[in-house]
């Protein structure tokens, strides 16, 4: 499997695990579980982040030769 390939799985699981905390939130009122969910978005957010760039990164070099 590519790279691209492993980033793209990567980034359709975070983006489920997000659904899946959105539904969270739209449940829960308890202020500790809405700030767990929360970080945990935030911190899934970021990762996504991170594989974008890297695949911007790549497509870049790809050009670039």
């Amino acid at each position: 499997m590519s790279q691209r390939e492993t980033n793209l799985i990567w980034l359709k699981d975070l983006l489920e695990h997000l659904r899946g905390c959105e539904q969270q939130l739209e449940w829960t009122e308890d202020a500790p579980t809405v700030q767990l969910i929360t970080e945990t978005m935030l911190r899934d957010l970021e990762s996504c982040r991170k594989i974008c760039k890297s695949m911007q990164r790549r497509a870049a070099n790809q050009d670039a030769a």
